[in-house]
């Protein structure tokens, strides 16, 4: 495997650096969307992460890397063991989904002649059964085929991955956490999987010259010389990782008072979002936000920092307004939160 760019070393795009960390916080969230500019580091942060996730416990042998803590969302061959099976730890995998990518190779394929010849059920695994308990990254998400957007959209859904090839059925779980990436100016994306992204961020090319100018330095230092720059920023990655791992156990404990949700559901309400999917986003990654910032209990300045990650995909469009849903989402913040 390559070596990453260093989650730390990425200059500038802090907000789109937040909603990775939260999505790794709360995998519930349900995902982090990044749309932007060209050569912005999307694809870098996104790949930073995986070098960068604690590593997380599975079962021994299975190919999907079951939680040996959690039997009822096990494998059938997991759920076989009843919980006798061994334990190690593994990487949280980081899969890329290219937009090439078949059928057979998303969801997996059947061996049908080995089936019919010999009656066993040959399952060759894909690559949403190699992101279960981790990330499934696609880049330019918003150019993806319709075929592939309906199968993840039903895999997200229900969390496991079910194929049907002439008669036979393997099904196994499929819960990961979604990232993609893409410009707008491309295209956009089906509504349908648009609301399955927890947050979505927005990043641009660095205005001021002196972030350019760094931007530039550090990346042409890791070109150089690769071991050395990731060695540099070892530590400061290590104290990321070590404040996931510390966000992830203080997240149950993150206490929200009946105040903070009702004026998490009076901006929701205030922007006019379907549905109340925000609401629940807004609320679970304030909290998250909360947790990685070592606070006991979600504030308004919580709020304020995640409301336009979280609500500005779920904005209808406002034929009286033509402001951006960012500066809508800011605006409402700032009548409503004072």
């Amino acid at each position: 495997m390559a070596q990453a760019f260093p989650f730390s070393a990425i200059v500038g795009q802090d907000e789109m650096k937040t909603a990775i960390l939260i999505a790794a916080i709360d995998p519930g969230i349900g995902g982090v969307l990044v749309l932007g500019d060209r050569g912005t580091g999307k694809s870098t942060a996104v790949r930073a992460l995986a070098a960068l996730l604690p590593k997380m416990r599975a079962v021994v042998g299975c190919r999907y890397g079951c939680d040996p803590a959690e039997s009822a969302s096990h494998c059938e061959a997991c759920a076989a063991l009843r919980g006798s099976g061994k334990s190690h730890l593994i990487p949280v995998p980081v899969v890329d989904l290219p937009l090439g990518a078949t059928e057979d190779r998303v969801v997996g394929a059947l061996d049908l002649e080995r089936a019919l010849s010999q009656g066993v059920k040959a399952f060759e695994p894909g690559l949403l059964a190699q992101a279960h308990r981790g990330f499934l990254y696609i880049d330019e998400v918003n150019l993806l085929e319709d075929h592939l957007v309906d199968l993840l959209i039903d895999v997200a859904a229900s969390g496991e991955n079910v194929v049907e090839r002439e008669g036979l059925s393997v099904r196994h779980p499929a819960r990961f956490v979604l990232v993609g990436s893409g410009n707008p100016e491309e295209g956009e994306l089906r509504p349908q999987l648009l609301d399955r992204f927890g947050l979505s961020v927005e990043v641009r090319t660095p205005e001021a010259l002196a972030d350019r100018v760094e931007v530039v330095r550090r990346r042409d230092a890791f070109e150089q010389d690769r071991a050395a720059f990731i060695e540099r920023w070892q530590k400061d990655d290590e104290r990321i990782r070590k404040q996931i791992t510390a966000a992830r156990k203080r997240l149950a404990e993150v206490a929200i008072t009946d105040a903070v949700r009702e004026r998490i559901s009076a901006l929701c309400a205030a922007l006019g979002t379907d549905g109340l999917r925000g609401d629940l986003t807004l609320l679970r990654a304030a909290r998250a936000l909360a947790a990685l910032d070592g606070d006991r209990t979600v504030s308004d300045a919580h709020i304020r920092r995640v409301a336009a990650p979280a609500l500005r995909h779920r904005l209808r469009r406002n034929p009286l307004d033509n402001s951006g849903s960012s500066a809508r989402v800011e605006r409402a913040v700032a009548e409503l939160l004072v």
